[in-house]
């Protein structure tokens, strides 16, 4: 990640805890100034948010899910277009 957003910023904006479960909300930021996933750096910032939910049992992280949203990501550096805005 830190070779593909070089100034990349990670924040952290909720974390909750109930039974055996973790969930997480977190905000990335950065430019992309390196090739990721096989995409050649496009020098556009971005911004991406994600969701993580994880199942303790004990003292261990046993079992989790990671939900972000990669297409907006892709949307903002032009490699995929962004849907066209409706006439009102």
């Amino acid at each position: 990640m830190s070779r593909a957003f070089p100034d990349f910023h990670f924040t952290v904006g909720d974390v909750i805890a109930e039974g055996d479960k973790v969930v997480g909300r977190w905000t990335l930021i950065g430019t992309h100034g390196g090739e990721y996933k096989g995409i050649p750096a496009t020098n556009k910032k971005v911004k991406m948010w994600g969701i993580e939910i994880f199942r303790v049992v004990g003292d261990k992280f046993v079992e989790g899910w990671v939900r972000s949203d990669r297409l907006d990501m892709m949307q903002q550096q032009g490699i995929i277009p962004a849907p066209k805005e409706r006439a009102q």
